[in-house]
């Protein structure tokens, strides 16, 4: 699957495969925030942890509408404001934040295509670490094949393209097929950015 069948596949998603999706990018991006907060003192991350278990229980049982909204509200209590911290870590536990948003009001406006912009903002998350941690001094073109070729890039292309496979040949969300995507969101605790929760 080239860049371009990957996006075409991206926007295609609806329904119950775009709401999967989402939820799968925000699991590989919760040790971010879990660690972020754990790191700065917040009791959140246990909270943090239930809300995202409530958005893959909407996946086999019905979450009543009015519900969402009270999550959202609750999502946004636990949010770190940016511009509080110093620390780098605030951006990867934010950018947590906004795909899980993303997932929560997907089952609110399920019209609304959001799985590209999601999909674009994780790989962004990666390209600032990458950016950040080893690409301070080089140059545009150093700082490009940086990019292209580092692990933390290509795994979460892997991921990405493997979830929208996945989901392309999955006819219903299935309870086994969602633990199964469900746990490979999870990746044994190692975020998109190749921090563990066991660190």
């Amino acid at each position: 699957m080239n860049a371009n069948q990957f996006l075409k596949a991206v926007s295609q998603l609806q329904g119950w495969r775009e709401f999967t999706f989402l939820m799968a990018l925000a699991e590989r991006s919760f040790p971010n925030y879990a660690l972020f907060a754990d790191a700065v003192g917040l009791k959140t991350g246990a909270k943090m942890r239930q809300l995202l278990d409530l958005g893959w229980e909407m996946l086999q049982k019905d979450v009543s509408e009015a519900a969402i909204p009270q999550l959202l509200a609750k999502l946004e209590s636990l949010s770190p404001d940016v511009n509080a911290y110093d620390a780098y870590g605030v951006y990867p536990a934010f950018d947590f934040c906004q795909l899980l948003e993303q997932a929560l009001l997907n089952r609110l406006n399920p019209g609304k295509h959001r799985a590209t912009d999601a999909s674009q903002m994780a790989t962004a998350t990666v390209m600032n670490f990458v950016e950040l941690s080893e690409g301070e001094d080089l140059e545009e073109d150093e700082l490009v094949r940086l990019l292209d070729q580092h692990p933390l890039m290509k795994e979460d292309k892997v991921f990405q393209r493997d979830l929208i496979l996945a989901l392309k040949r999955q006819r219903t969300p299935t309870s086994q097929f969602v633990e199964r995507i469900h746990g490979d969101a999870a990746n044994d605790g190692v975020s998109n950015l190749g921090i563990s929760l066991s660190d």
